[in-house]
């Protein structure tokens, strides 16, 4: 056994006792399964097709550890939009934070909770969601599942509307190598509608590892709109996968925003499993220096009448990486799906580099499918009309360059978080303060 695997066997063993529904039986085989199918499949090698482009040896070699959950939490009201009027749950260093939290009053039907209470309360009711998983991929996902207990449980009976987003804060205060295993669980019933964002931010620069998994179970009808904001520590570590199972007739609408950490990886999986399910995904990341993201997407098409639409966007500069895979898997008796899917890359530097790889697998004969990619850099025609114009050529390269990125930011529909993502973006960006006063 490696240094690594027997680091996490230990850290497995010392925290069992005093994980979330440590008393639950089924609970405990599924996480012990989980630890061994960790320590079966390690952490992904660049052999493996889905990770040629991702090296993951850094976090492989680093010490991560779980934080005290008594530790006193440092959260700044700073980093977060006040104007978002929602059903706010605060985590700091993967820890559930009552005093911080504003879940407010909810409606009939509703069910909001931090997972170690819905385990405490009701465990046995959630075997479905975290009972044992055979569905491994890589050893990020059973290492999740092997320290599940921390996160969040969003449960809407049929027909329940949400009157305002759940907004999910993961904030790492940590100043040490610090690991979180956050479990998201949001199971909308038949016709409910809900909007979710899960926010990742931080409040300083430590090496952390946040080791995410979300399940989406859509019923029959059911509406989802998902925001995904990713921004954290340039020395950090993200890796995150979204598992979505839609019922007839169901609708997805992600948004996904990766704008930090050393190396993010975003693996998303959904399955239209019913009749005129509908999955739209649109992604905008962001890299500089030698910052590494990636987003692996996967759509099946399962049953007829289905559609997908992906529009995702990458902005690198530096010695920055980008990769894109997206899959759509049309199966044989899906006919009349309609699946499309691009990705868009601007690189601002002769050192960054992307690797995007659409793929269309289609089984069917009655379908209406594309796919594109675009690797390029700014026009010179338009920066030169811009400066033209009087506008210098570092606010003019700027200002194309944000204009690129408007596309997908200008389509989420919750104004403070749309504010957000747009300003995250001008301060990455030169000239900053001359294109907030030019935009305003």
């Amino acid at each position: 056994m490696s240094e690594t695997m027997q680091h996490y066997r230990d850290a497995f063993h010392g925290a069992e006792a005093s994980l979330p529904g440590r008393e639950l039986a089924w609970l405990r085989d599924a996480r012990r399964g989980a630890l061994d199918a960790f320590e079966s499949l390690g952490f992904p090698k660049p052999r493996e097709e889905d990770w040629k482009y991702t090296r993951v040896a850094a976090i492989e070699k680093s010490v991560f550890v779980g934080s005290d959950p008594e530790t006193p939490a440092d959260a700044s009201p700073t980093l977060l939009p006040d104007s978002l009027q929602a059903h706010q749950l605060v985590f700091v260093d993967g820890w559930h934070r009552e005093e911080l939290s504003r879940p407010g009053a909810l409606a009939a039907g509703v069910e909001l909770t931090s997972l170690s209470n819905a385990l405490a309360a009701r465990g046995d009711q959630l075997a479905a969601y975290l009972g044992a998983d055979t569905r491994h991929t890589n050893g990020f996902s059973a290492l999740n599942a092997a320290f599940a207990g921390n996160g969040v449980l969003i449960r809407l009976a049929p027909g329940t509307v949400l009157d305002a987003p759940v907004h999910l804060v993961f904030l790492s205060s940590a100043t040490a190598p610090t690991i979180a295993h956050p479990r998201i669980i949001i199971d909308c019933g038949a016709e409910s509608k809900a909007t979710v964002i899960e926010h990742y931010t931080c409040a300083g620069d430590a090496a952390y590892f946040n080791n995410a998994v979300t399940q989406v179970m859509l019923g029959a009808g059911a509406r989802l709109e998902h925001y995904k904001l990713q921004r954290e520590a340039s020395s950090s570590f993200h890796v995150a996968r979204m598992d979505v199972h839609q019922g007839a007739d169901s609708e997805l609408i992600s948004h996904s925003v990766s704008l930090g950490a050393a190396l993010a990886r975003h693996d998303i999986n959904i399955t239209l499993a019913a009749p005129r399910a509908k999955a739209i995904l649109n992604g905008l990341y962001a890299a500089r220096a030698r910052q590494h993201v990636d987003y692996h997407t996967r759509i099946d098409h399962a049953e007829p009448e289905c559609s997908s639409d992906q529009d995702y966007r990458g902005i690198l500069s530096g010695r920055a990486r980008g990769v894109f895979n997206g899959q759509v898997h049309v199966h044989p008796h899906a006919q009349k799906s309609d699946a499309t899917q691009s990705n868009k890359n601007l690189l601002l530097s002769r050192d960054a580099e992307v690797d995007t790889k659409p793929q269309l697998e289609i089984y069917a004969n009655d379908v209406k499918c594309a796919h594109g990619a675009t690797v390029g850099q700014l026009d010179e025609r338009m920066v030169f009309y811009l400066r033209s114009r009087g506008i210098g050529e570092q606010a003019a390269r700027a200002l194309l360059t944000y204009g690129f990125a408007r596309d997908v930011i200008d389509r989420m529909g919750i104004v403070p978080i749309r504010d957000l993502v747009a300003q995250s973006l001008l301060d990455r960006l030169p000239q900053a303060e001359q294109l907030r006063s030019m935009l305003s």
